[in-house]
């Protein structure tokens, strides 16, 4: 362990400062965590830290979690773009389906009017039938 007292000026009190080169636990986490981070462009990937200073440790720590926040949010964008395309190809398929169905619908209205018309014309034509053979009938009976 390194100490180091100063006296800034004389009216200040003491700073001390303290600080060991032995303690490696921090340097110990650092060695557990990956060096490179594939999604980060060169000039954004983390530098190694001067492991004799505590600082630089957890720069480097916070540098790495920030980097792998990183690929996790990128990761889920990818994700949702991609399911975005999948409901954007639904909507397509939807829309379609849709006027298939619109399309549908005014063919059956369009058939249900002829169908009434056909039905209309027939029942007149068999009132004329009927009134033709009863006049028919009449006069073959007067005769």
């Amino acid at each position: 362990m390194i100490t180091s007292t100063r006296r800034v000026s004389p009216d200040k009190s003491e700073v001390r400062i303290a600080f060991s080169l032995e303690d490696t636990s921090d340097a110990k986490d650092v060695e557990d965590v990956p060096q490179t981070f594939p999604d980060l462009e060169q000039r954004l990937q983390p530098v190694p830290p001067c492991v004799s200073l505590r600082e630089s440790v957890q720069v480097y720590k916070e540098h790495c979690r920030m980097a792998r926040e990183f690929h996790q949010v990128k990761h889920e964008i990818a994700v949702l773009q991609d399911r975005k395309r999948k409901l954007l190809a639904e909507l397509v398929e939807d829309e379609e389906v849709a006027m298939e169905i619109a399309r549908l619908e005014e063919e059956f209205r369009r058939l249900t009017e002829e169908n009434q018309t056909l039905m209309t014309v027939h029942n007149e034509r068999a009132q004329q039938l009927e009134r033709l053979c009863g006049t028919n009938q009449t006069t073959q009976d007067s005769s």
